[in-house]
C-alpha cells in the first residue's frame, strides 16, 4: 500500500510542477492540461481537480491553473497527519517495549 501511494503523491506533484514551470498560477494564466503534457484522466490530475488545487479558469474554457495556497495548505495538513501517525506509532511502541509499566514500581 506504500508504494501505491507514493506513486499517487508523484503523479500528483508532476500535475503541480508542469503548471509550475508553465506559470499557470492565477486564473488569468490558465492553461490546458494537453499543452502542458497532463493527461486529464490520470490520477493524479484527477485528485488534484477534486481537491480544487488545480481549478479552471473559467467555466467550460479547458483552462486551467494551479491554486498555490490551497496545494500549499494541503501540503501542510499532510505533514501534520504523517507527525501525528509517528507520534503515535512511537508511544505504541514504547508502550510494547516497557510492557505498559512506566514507572510501576518493581515487585
Amino acid at each position: 500500500m506504500g508504494a501505491a501511494v507514493a506513486v499517487i503523491l508523484m503523479k500528483e506533484r508532476q500535475v503541480v510542477e508542469a503548471f509550475e514551470r508553465a506559470g499557470a498560477t492565477t486564473a488569468a494564466a490558465g492553461r490546458s492540461p494537453t499543452d502542458l503534457g497532463i493527461h486529464p484522466d490520470g490520477v493524479g490530475w484527477r485528485r488534484l481537480r477534486e481537491r480544487a488545487i488545480v481549478r479552471e479558469s473559467s467555466p467550460g474554457t479547458g483552462l486551467y491553473y494551479l491554486d498555490v495556497e490551497v496545494w500549499q495548505a494541503t501540503r501542510r495538513t499532510r505533514r501534520r497527519v504523517i507527525a501525528m501517525v509517528v507520534v503515535i506509532m512511537l508511544a505504541l511502541f514504547a508502550v510494547l517495549v516497557t510492557g505498559g509499566y512506566f514507572g510501576a514500581p518493581n515487585r
